[in-house]
């Protein structure tokens, strides 16, 4: 029985791929599930996350965000860059942990749209957002 995770060995790769991802990672931010076209990655809260007023830095969402994003499209193609955002932040954070969910909507020839939502672990919608991605042709 394989592993594989379509461009993937198995998650372990993935997760060890996304290493190079070091502002994610470095901050904190785990691939949780992985499958093409749908990701689930998170992070706990830390000082390190927060903004000047003491609440959830918008970077640190984005970030979430973005690596959620190019998990699950990784998965399908690869490399896949993101070329639109469009976030809305919906609530403030009150729990420890944000989670993001990437799924793809839309896969197709040269672009990919996704929607990924952000939820914190005291049930609360922190932000939603689309993003539309162009897959990278390798000139090999």
């Amino acid at each position: 029985m394989s592993n594989k995770i379509g461009n993937f060995e198995s998650i372990e790769a993935a997760r060890e791929f996304f290493k190079g991802d070091r502002f994610a990672t470095e901050s904190g931010i785990m691939i949780e599930e992985l499958e093409p076209g749908r990701s689930i990655c998170s992070f706990e809260i830390s000082k390190h996350h927060l903004n000047a007023e003491g609440g959830l830095m918008g970077g640190a969402t984005f970030t979430l965000i973005d690596f959620a994003f190019a998990t699950a499209s990784s998965c399908i193609h690869r490399p896949t860059v993101a070329m639109q955002v469009s976030v809305n932040y919906l609530n403030a954070v009150k729990g420890k942990k944000l989670t993001a969910k990437a799924e793809c909507k839309k896969d197709g020839r040269a672009t990919c749209v996704y929607i990924v939502t952000v939820t914190d672990d005291a049930g609360r919608d922190i932000a939603h957002a689309v993003l539309t991605g162009y897959k990278v042709q390798n000139k090999n």
